[in-house]
């Protein structure tokens, strides 16, 4: 959706859109399927930095993304645990990719 709304120059709705916490997850998660965790750790900074306050949704989104990220997905758990230390972050088993070409 934001994407058609840049095209098409709405500029004003793709920040209504943008605010919305949960397109920072699917955002952040859409840029970790296409193999570009730089630009998802971008987007996740931008929602940490937000002055609304987090909701856990967003997180657990960015979790499972960052499956294949270990160190990445490390960083982002411990912001969660932080700031929803009453939740239960799921972690695979370590092998679980072991035999998948991620390159």
């Amino acid at each position: 959706m934001l994407m058609m709304l840049a095209r098409n120059k709405k500029v004003d709705e793709a920040k209504r859109v943008w605010e919305d916490q949960h397109t920072f997850g699917d955002i952040t998660r859409a840029f970790l399927d296409s193999l570009l965790p730089s630009e998802a750790m971008d987007i996740y900074d931008e929602m940490r930095l937000s002055p609304d306050p987090p909701i856990s949704l967003p997180f657990r989104v960015i979790l499972k993304g960052l499956l294949t990220y270990p160190e990445l997905r490390e960083k982002i758990k411990d912001d969660f645990l932080e700031l929803f230390p009453d939740m239960f972050v799921y972690d695979p088993p370590e092998d679980l990719f072991e035999h998948e070409d991620w390159g």
